[in-house]
């Protein structure tokens, strides 16, 4: 860990999304896991929403958030297995720049694990829009702990690179506009 010293943290903007036709705010605790993670690790809750696993509204929050100039991270957690109402992937795909083609197997062999043969039908899957890093898990409190503490965690954190995420993300919005009201 003596190569983290050497280089600054850098918190991110992350909005943090759950696709649920059940869930509200007060019954998220996948959510509320991933909250929880970013906040403790440093970085800042930009946004939190709650949508149907309805494509159009994935869509929707999506892509308002890939076009915020605030928003360099999209955690989403929901949707993401087999049934009819399971609508993530498709959701999310269209709008990716480029998908990060090992995220989902290497989510698979982490939770493997933790939640057994199970983990095969996850679709998790993430990708980069606009300078936006977009991470679909599953909806479960577990797998979100698993995906922050496995991948996501060393992912986001500008002290690991450069072979992570952060130096890809677009610059903090709050840092420019800050920049802007200084100047006489």
């Amino acid at each position: 860990m003596a190569h983290l010293a050497q280089r600054t943290f850098e918190p991110l903007n992350i909005a943090v999304l759950t696709i649920s036709d059940t869930r509200t705010f007060e019954t998220d605790s996948s959510g509320q896991t991933l909250t929880d993670l970013l906040q403790t690790a440093g970085h800042v809750l930009i946004d939190r929403d709650l949508v149907k696993d309805d494509v159009y509204q994935i869509r929707a929050k999506v892509s308002h958030w890939i076009a915020d100039a605030r928003v360099q991270v999209i955690l989403m957690t929901g949707g993401t297995g087999f049934t009819a109402r399971d609508n993530t992937p498709q959701a999310v795909l269209p709008l990716l720049d480029k998908h990060v083609e090992g995220f989902g197997e290497l989510f698979r062999q982490v939770s493997l694990v933790e939640i057994g043969m199970s983990s095969l039908q996850s679709r998790a899957l993430a990708g980069m829009s606009n300078g936006v890093l977009v991470c679909c898990v599953p909806g479960s409190p577990g797998a979100c702990r698993t995906a922050w503490n496995q991948i996501l965690l060393e992912q986001l954190d500008s002290r690991t690179g450069p072979c992570n995420f952060a130096p890809h993300l677009k610059p903090q919005a709050q840092r420019l506009i800050d920049a802007c009201e200084t100047r006489p």
